[in-house]
Formats: structure tokens, sequence, C-alpha cells
């Protein structure tokens, strides 16, 4: 068992690392920060560059600790976190099938986390050797909660966004351009 939860761990973790670094850094034909900010913007994600590196670190953080069974639950809140508003905002108009541009991956991503939420890391994982006895019903659930209200949080922002666009959140140039908020440093 534990070889099993160590192969899946690793796998989603590891593909979790990699695509979060697509988006912080460009890494593995990603656009960056800067490519993702602006498609991440244009979704009413906003301050999108912001978000992007936010969606990033949860990726790419969320993925490390995954992959090494390291405070595990909240791997799992990180990923299901940022798969559900994936989920949701980029696939979601196009139905559940990955072959339209659907929410089948990010779902996929999202139930698999979930479970090791619920069965913990197992006993190849850095919170085992720690000692830390991190799964059960308490642990999952809590992990699926806390990445769900994040999720809300981050959906609920987009969808006043979207309403009132340019009332809600300046555009990130307009930031810049603004005297008030420029660094006196």
């Amino acid at each position: 068992m534990a070889e099993g939860l160590l192969i899946i761990r690793a796998f989603i973790g590891l593909l979790l690392f990699a695509h979060g670094t697509q988006k912080l850094f460009g890494w593995y034909g990603g656009h960056g920060l800067e490519g993702t900010g602006g498609f991440f913007a244009s979704l009413g994600h906003r301050p999108g560059k912001a978000m992007a590196a936010l969606a990033g670190m949860s990726e790419a953080g969320g993925g490390l600790l995954l992959t090494f069974g390291l405070v595990t639950p909240l791997a799992v809140a990180m990923i299901v976190g940022v798969m559900t508003v994936a989920a949701i905002s980029v696939h979601g108009k196009n139905g559940l099938w990955a072959t339209n541009g659907g929410y089948e991956l990010p779902l996929t991503n999202a139930v698999v986390a979930a479970g090791i939420g619920f069965t913990g890391a197992g006993s190849w994982s850095v919170d085992n050797a720690l000692g830390l006895n991190l799964s059960g019903w308490a642990w999952g659930i809590l992990a699926l909660v806390v990445g769900l209200i994040g999720a809300s949080i981050q959906l609920a922002r987009v969808n006043k966004a979207t309403a009132a666009p340019e009332e809600t959140y300046p555009a990130e140039t307009d930031l810049a351009a603004d005297p008030a908020t420029a660094d006196r440093s």
C-alpha cells in the first residue's frame, strides 16, 4: 500500500509542481507571470499577475508538499482550491471532457488529492517520518473544506470583477501609473 501511495503522490505532485512553474517562471513551455497574468486578468482574476503567482505557488508548493508527503492536508487544500478554481473559471464552460477543453483534468487532480487527504501520505512520507498521523476523516474533511473555502473566495472575486470590471479592480497598468501607489523608496 505504501508503494502505491508514493507512486500516486509523486506522479500528481510532480506534475502539479511543473504546472505551477510554468506559471511562475515560464518553465516547461509555460508563459511565466506576464503571459499567465494577462490570461488570468482576461478571465476576471485581478490583478492578473498576482493571481497567476498565487495559482502557481499553490500548484508548485502543493505539488511538492504532496510529493514528499509533508503536511499532507495543507498540500491537499492547496491543490483542491486551485484545481477547483481552474475547473470552474477556465474549463467550466467547455463541459467535462478534456478533448473539448473541459474540466476533466483539474477535477481528476482535485479528487486524487482529496482521496490522499483521507488516506494520508502513507508510511513512505515525511509526515510518517516525523511521527505525524495526518490521516482519517477529520483531516480529509478539514483539507477539503479549507480548499473549497479558498476556491469560493477566489471565484467570488472573479464574479465581482466580471460584473463591474473597471470599478472593482483597476487594471495593473493603472496601478503602476497612479502616483499615489508609486513606490517612493
